[in-house]
């Protein structure tokens, strides 16, 4: 039998969830601190029940967590979200920059190696001098 064990979001389901500018402007606002529904709502032009859609497709990605207190939600980041996406897109530019230094020294070796060659077969030009 099969034995259910939470895994934390993927990263795909980050930049899924980062994939939308509304959802990046809540973010964005929440990384000034805690706001509620209605204060991520008041600078978007969209309904309210389409807000909490964005939220919940972000808490889902584990980008935002939030909490009930009364009659008021209110949503704060989670850090470890975006910091796992930072990690991936870290991980591809260093393999990258470092695919690129390569392809750079070859590029640099081969051109070195053109020139030596060009110059070796070079053939020589006859003396100007006329013979006495």
């Amino acid at each position: 039998m099969l034995q259910y064990q939470p895994v934390e979001p993927s990263v795909e389901v980050v930049f899924h969830a980062l994939a939308d500018a509304n959802r990046r402007a809540m973010v964005d606002r929440l990384l000034d601190g805690p706001a509620s529904v209605s204060e991520l709502a008041e600078p978007l032009s969209i309904s309210l029940p389409a807000v909490v859609q964005h939220l919940h497709v972000l808490e889902g990605s584990g980008v935002v967590r939030s909490r009930k207190v009364g009659r008021v939600r209110t949503c704060e980041i989670e850090p470890q979200a975006l910091s796992r996406a930072e990690r991936w897109i870290s991980e591809r530019r260093a393999l990258w920059e470092k695919r690129l230094d390569r392809l750079g020294d070859f590029l640099a070796a081969d051109s070195d190696e053109a020139a030596t060659k060009r110059q070796s077969n070079t053939p020589e030009q006859p003396s100007k001098r006329r013979p006495r």
